[in-house]
């Protein structure tokens, strides 16, 4: 993914979506680069993981701009992983795949958000409604609501993605 920096001056939809892409390839860039096992360095206490994170924001990015905003039905992986065995399945399988794969899933999910927001934005702008959670059937989001979660999501993960990789190979940077 590259990473470019957002318009200064653009309506709303087009900031949120432009933030979210920049955050986006931040975490595609700290995870780039690495071997399968730098991948999986962990610091201190804590199992977190570049591989576990970047697998854990794909598995949101399909969660809410498909799950939620559309009511679309999980997508593979994630629909068939035990998550009643395995809760965090995503970070604790992160590593079985090769880096390219992982960034590629990634990449990929990022993709298809993109597509879900275009189409929720042609129906409602940021007001567009999402289907019923699927935990919370009594509660909806608007896409506006759902871009800022994602971007909050996505930027503070970056947080603990430029930890990791510092722990892994020194390397700095935004």
């Amino acid at each position: 993914m590259q990473r470019t920096d957002p318009d200064l001056v653009a309506d709303e939809l087009t900031q949120l979506t432009q933030f979210l892409d920049y955050h986006r390839a931040t975490l595609a860039q700290k995870a780039s680069g690495l071997t399968r096992e730098q991948l999986g360095t962990r610091v201190g206490a804590s199992d977190l993981t570049l591989a576990g994170l970047v697998n854990h924001a794909a598995l949101n990015e399909d969660h809410w701009f498909g799950v939620v905003l559309l009511g679309r039905p999980r997508a593979e992986p994630w629909a068939g992983a035990p998550w009643e065995s395995d809760p965090d399945w995503e970070f604790h399988t992160a590593l079985d795949l090769e880096p390219g794969a992982l960034l590629d899933r990634y990449a990929e999910t990022c993709e298809r958000s993109r597509a879900n927001i275009a189409e929720a934005a042609a129906a409602g702008g940021l007001d567009y409604l999402s289907a019923p959670h699927p935990r919370r059937p009594d509660e909806r989001y608007n896409l506006r609501w759902i871009l800022l979660h994602m971007l909050e999501e996505t930027a503070r993960h970056n947080g603990h993605a430029d930890l990791l990789r510092e722990a892994t190979d020194g390397e700095t940077g935004e």
